[in-house]
C-alpha cells in the first residue's frame, strides 16, 4: 500500500489542487453559490477514489511483490496479474533468472574444473614425494631423517589443499557409519608415528570404556583429528613431553578430546581461531602456520554436524574437544 500512494502521490496532489481551483474559478465568474461547488469537489473525490481502489485492487499482488523480498530464488518464476506492467515484471525477473542461471553454470563448471585438477596434481605430487622417501632410505643419517621430515611436511600441506579443494562439495563425500573411536584413534597416531618422534612429542590414549562407537564419516574425521594433533604437537613440541587423546562420555554425548601441555592460545585470539587464514600471536611465532588448520576443522564438523569446544589457558596448554550428539551416540561394539 505505501508504495501504491507514493506512485499516485503526484496525482492525488494534482486533484487536490484542482478541487482547490474549481470553486476559485467560479467565484471569479461572478457565481456565489456554494453548493455547484461543494458537488464538484465532492465528484472529484469519488472519482479519484474510484480510480485508486480499481487501481490497487487489480495490481495488488504486483505492489505486494515490489515491496516484500524474495526468499528463494525460485520466486521469481512466480506469476502476478495479467497486465501489461504486471507481465512486464514477470518477463523481466525471468529473463535475470536465466541469466543468472547460465551463470552459475558456467562458474559450477570452472569450479568443478579446478577441483579435478587440484585432486589430480596433489595425487601427482604424492608419487614423486614417495621416491624421494624411498631413495633418502638409502641414504646416511642425519640426511635420511631430514629429507623425510620435509617430504612429510609437503605431503601434509597437500592434504590440506585437496581437503580445502573438496570443502564445498563436502555433503556429496560424506558417508556416514558406525565409527569405533579408539580404532580410529590409533590408525591416526600409526600414521603420524615419525611426526610424534620427530617433535619429541607423545600421545597418551585414555578411554572411559572400551568400544565406544559413533555415527560420522571415518575419512573426514581421521582428517580433523590430524589436524587436532597437528597443532597439539606443533605447540607443545619442546615444552611439554605429550598430549593425551581421550574418548569419553558426558550428559549423553560423546565427547573425543586433545589435550596438549604447551604454550595455550591468548584470550584475545580464542574467539578468532576457527576464522580462514587468522594465525594469531602463536602464529606469528611459528611461521609455518597458515591459519587454515582450525578453519578447516570447524568447517568439516559443522557440515558433519559436531559441536567443537575450544578451551586454553596461556602457558599451561589447550584443550579442543569434539562433541558428537546423543543422536551420532550407538551402542559399544
Amino acid at each position: 500500500m505505501k508504495l501504491f500512494l507514493r506512485e499516485h502521490l503526484l496525482l492525488i496532489v494534482i486533484q487536490v489542487i484542482q478541487c482547490m481551483v474549481v470553486p476559485v474559478l467560479f467565484w471569479l465568474d461572478g457565481y456565489r453559490g456554494i453548493g455547484v461547488g461543494i458537488y464538484a469537489i465532492f465528484l472529484s473525490i469519488i472519482l479519484l477514489s474510484g480510480y485508486l481502489i480499481y487501481q490497487y485492487g487489480s495490481r495488488r499482488k504486483f505492489y505486494q511483490r515490489l515491496q516484500n523480498s524474495m526468499e528463494t530464488l525460485d520466486a521469481s518464476l512466480e506469476t502476478t496479474e495479467r497486465s501489461p506492467i504486471s507481465e512486464a515484471l514477470d518477463q523481466l525477473l525471468l529473463s535475470q533468472y536465466q541469466l543468472y542461471q547460465e551463470k552459475l553454470r558456467k562458474a559450477e563448471d570452472q569450479q568443478d574444473e579446478h577441483l579435478l585438477f587440484m585432486d589430480r596434481w596433489v595425487h601427482q605430487m604424492k608419487t614423486p614425494l614417495s621416491v624421494i622417501e624411498l631413495t633418502a632410505q638409502s641414504l646416511d643419517e642425519p640426511e635420511s631423517s631430514s629429507i623425510r621430515e620435509e617430504t612429510d611436511r609437503m605431503r601434509n600441506g597437500l592434504n590440506t589443499v585437496l581437503y580445502m579443494a573438496r570443502l564445498r562439495t563436502i555433503a556429496e563425500d560424506f558417508h556416514i557409519k558406525p565409527v569405533v573411536l579408539s580404532k580410529l584413534i590409533h590408525e591416526v597416531n600409526q600414521d603420524n608415528k615419525r611426526f610424534y618422534i620427530r617433535n619429541a612429542v607423545y600421545p597418551q590414549v585414555k578411554e572411559e570404556r572400551p568400544g565406544i562407537t559413533v555415527a560420522t564419516d571415518e575419512k573426514w574425521l581421521f582428517f580433523l583429528l590430524t589436524q587436532l594433533i597437528h597443532n597439539a604437537v606443533k605447540y607443545s613440541s619442546g615444552q611439554a613431553g605429550n598430549i593425551e587423546i581421550s574418548i569419553y562420555e558426558e550428559l549423553g554425548e560423546c565427547v573425543l578430546e586433545v589435550r596438549d601441555f604447551g604454550i595455550g592460545i591468548p584470550i584475545a585470539d580464542q574467539k578468532r581461531v576457527f576464522s580462514k587464514f587468522f594465525t594469531g600471536e602463536n602464529g606469528r611465532k611459528y611461521r609455518e602456520s597458515t591459519g587454515m588448520g582450525l578453519y578447516l576443522v570447524k568447517e568439516v564438523a559443522d557440515r558433519l554436524q559436531h559441536e567443537i569446544v575450544l578451551e586454553s589457558v596461556q602457558g599451561e596448554g589447550t584443550v579442543i574437544r569434539i562433541i558428537f550428539s546423543p543422536t551420532q551416540n550407538l551402542t559399544s561394539m
